[in-house]
């Protein structure tokens, strides 16, 4: 029965996700969950009580846990410049291919049409970027007049905010091309001894493509 309900749960989440990243949260209708999902109405206010507690069930699930994926680059004996950008193309492929994160994103750029607090993911991921800048600095890797706390809060920005425009600008297979272009462009103001070419091409080495990724620019070594 445990094994059920789970399974249930899970196909609800998702029915509501793909409806959200598609529809929106005002567009998207609790018996519009239940005919996508194959579940009865009653089967969602079961499990999730409202709309607004499967919208929130769907940001924790994926968007408000992507500092968590900082855990695949836990190795400490790897440059922490080259696991911030391995890290930012993962979180980038999200974006962009799973539905769950995708619909997150969308949730919470919609969150004042939500009767519930959604979960803040950038402080999460400002420390998680904090730690990998301070990393850096102690490694003697990083320029001496940028500082760990300030500048990681301006690249999460700047990152979700190149990410939500190019997707709006140019479609989502064009994010890959974009974040390259981006680090770059960033990598030169960061490092002590600049080297942004190389910084790139040994983080995409460590870190294997995704389905639909495909490596460009001086990454790819073209």
């Amino acid at each position: 029965m445990q094994e059920r309900a789970r399974a249930t749960r899970r196909s609800l989440l998702e029915a509501a996700a793909l409806l959200f990243a598609e529809q929106g949260y005002a567009g998207t209708s609790v018996n519009d969950i239940s005919a996508r999902s194959g579940r009865t109405s009653g089967a969602v206010y079961f499990h999730y009580a409202s709309k607004e507690g499967l919208a929130l069930a769907v940001v924790k699930d994926r968007f408000a846990t992507w500092p968590g994926l900082a855990t695949r680059y836990a190795d400490r004996a790897e440059p922490p410049l080259e696991k911030l950008v391995a890290l930012s193309f993962d979180i980038a492929h999200a974006l962009a291919e799973d539905p769950v994160a995708r619909a997150g994103a969308r949730l919470w750029a919609e969150r004042d049409t939500i009767d519930a607090p959604l979960p803040d993911p950038f402080a999460l991921w400002t420390t998680a970027t904090t730690r990998l800048l301070a990393q850096a600095r102690t490694a003697g890797h990083l320029a001496d007049r940028v500082r760990p706390a300030p500048t990681a809060r301006s690249l999460v920005r700047a990152f979700f905010g190149l990410c939500t425009l190019t997707e709006a600008l140019e479609g989502r297979t064009a994010i890959t091309a974009r974040l390259t272009d981006w680090w770059l462009l960033t990598l030169g103001s960061l490092q002590q001894r600049p080297d942004p070419a190389g910084v790139l091409a040994r983080a995409l080495r460590r870190r294997a493509p995704r389905a639909g990724e495909r490596m460009v620019g001086a990454a790819s070594g073209e």
